[in-house]
């Protein structure tokens, strides 16, 4: 079985429901039934070949949430094509590096992003929308087997090299079959999308259940805190994923406003960071809704959850999810008692096939069969999970993933800047906040690094401050103690 035939569920059984809404570029909502995005996306997929895209290309995407990308997946499931989906924030530098790993036969993005990719490779989406529009509507498929890979998404290590996790079509099967079972989403649901399709949240969760289930859905490009009110009640969804940046930033919303939406809503899910605990708490004081937190992985998809039925505990991230097998080991890769921490070890069939073109690191990733997630996390006597940190020095930003090494060779292309330390801080809306610590021959010219920073990665990595120091602690084997570097909190906003 292929995600193909599981979409088919939707775009063949249900053709004539509406399945999407989104705002169109001329204003006012558009809509789309089922049947539309079937016939769309076979049209692209015929267009894909005459181009000469074969099974196992690469199709790299570098796309706003919009319905096109919602077609480039489609057709690429079709076709056998392996989607790369490229974060919209990230800039030349970062973009070099993915397009030079995966080597992608296409690159799809907005004329005006042109600048950044360097070669023949990329296309404009809008232009290539009407080249398909010319091709035949009629049904197209790949002769694949669940073991083909259907995306590449890249995730970083400590070292701050990109890898490229290679999801097979089996991996997003048992992702979404879980998640329909699990969280009980149907056809009947109303989806609110907001979180950007580029990552595996907004993607393997959001989108690709959507299409299994046949739901209808309202994408925007992106969230807004100023207009959640408006699609909220607009739309009047049932069933909505989040970061915590984006629950905290609902805790604004007008308590009556909050409650009116609550009583509309069925599931609130929230992932890709911890949601602290006070959040949880407040959001179901004033919704009237407990937060189902869960917890996944761009090399896993979803491993586990709190339960639909049963008790949402604030700070868990739950139970294992059908068909996952964990375990929690010591440094010696052996299993510790209940109540203790340790390295979270997962298997199942939504555990990724390894790291494109990397078998080293592949293999370094895995243990007797077991893949090492290098997060820490303690299991009660019930069986609920609790994360406890990374066994690494991963900073996750309002849901992104930040890897301090990445700014630290930055930092250190910078003349006078000798020594660099990245470390996340506390942030209540974010989450983490990363803050650079540097030893430097001059005083620190804060808007130069700034700037420098800004210009080659994304936002989200730009250090919020730049903090000079005479040396950095260090152990005898000059590992730095980044718990001995002076405090920095963030000024009051």
């Amino acid at each position: 079985m292929q995600l193909a035939d599981l979409f088919a569920s939707s775009l063949i059984g249900q053709a004539g429901e509406v399945a999407i809404e989104y705002e169109q570029a001329a204003g006012g909502l558009g809509t789309l039934t089922f049947g539309d995005l079937d016939a769309r996306s076979n049209r692209l997929a015929h267009a894909l070949s005459r181009r000469g895209l074969r099974t196992g290309d690469r199709v790299a995407v570098y796309l706003s949430n919009r319905v096109e990308f919602v077609d480039l997946l489609l057709a690429c499931v079709k076709l056998g094509l392996v989607l790369v989906p490229i974060n919209i924030l990230y800039r030349e530098r970062e973009i070099a590096h993915i397009l030079g790993d995966a080597q992608p036969q296409l690159v799809v993005t907005t004329r005006e992003a042109f600048p950044a990719f360097d070669g023949p490779t990329a296309l404009d989406v809008t232009e290539l929308t009407e080249e398909a529009s010319a091709e035949s509507s009629g049904e197209i498929r790949a002769p694949i087997d669940g073991d083909a890979p259907a995306a590449i998404v890249y995730t970083s290590g400590t070292t701050g090299r990109s890898k490229g996790a290679v999801l097979t079509h089996n991996n997003c099967l048992a992702n979404t079959v879980n998640l329909l079972g699990c969280w009980r989403i149907s056809a009947s649901d109303r989806y609110l999308a907001v979180l950007p399709l580029f990552h595996v949240h907004g993607l393997a969760n959001g989108l690709m259940t959507w299409l299994a289930s046949g739901c209808r859905m309202r994408l925007v490009e992106r969230f807004d805190a100023a207009r959640t009110e408006e699609w909220f009640t607009a739309f009047q969804p049932t069933l909505f994923f989040g970061v915590p940046t984006i629950y905290v930033r609902l805790l604004d919303l007008p308590r009556q406003v909050a409650a009116a939406i609550g009583a509309r809503m069925r599931l609130f899910v929230s992932g890709s960071a911890p949601l602290p605990p006070a959040v949880f708490d407040e959001f179901r004081s004033r919704f009237g809704h407990a937060i189902l937190e869960r917890y996944g992985m761009s090399e896993t998809l979803m491993n586990l959850s709190n339960p639909y039925v049963g008790e949402r505990r604030a700070g868990s991230v739950g139970l294992p999810l059908p068909g996952l097998s964990t375990r929690i080991v010591d440094p010696d890769g052996a299993d510790v008692e209940a109540g203790e921490v340790g390295e979270l070890l997962v298997r199942g069939p939504n555990v990724f096939s390894g790291y494109w073109g990397q078998p080293e690191a592949t293999a370094a990733a895995f243990t007797n069969g077991w893949f090492r997630t290098g997060d820490l996390a303690e299991r009660d006597q019930d069986g609920y999970f609790t994360l406890r940190g990374r066994r690494t020095d991963l900073i996750i930003s309002g849901g992104f993933n930040i890897y301090p090494r990445e700014i630290e060779e930055l930092l250190l292309e910078t003349p006078g800047v000798r020594e660099a330390v990245v470390v996340g801080v506390p942030d209540t809306r974010r989450g983490e906040l990363p803050v650079a610590y540097l030893v430097t021959d001059r005083p620190i010219d804060a808007p130069v690094l700034d700037e420098r920073c800004r210009r080659a990665l994304a936002s989200f990595k730009v250090p919020r401050a730049f903090v000079r120091v005479e040396a950095l602690p260090r152990t005898a084997l000059g590992k730095v103690q980044k718990h001995l570097l002076p405090p920095w909190r963030p000024e009051p906003s």
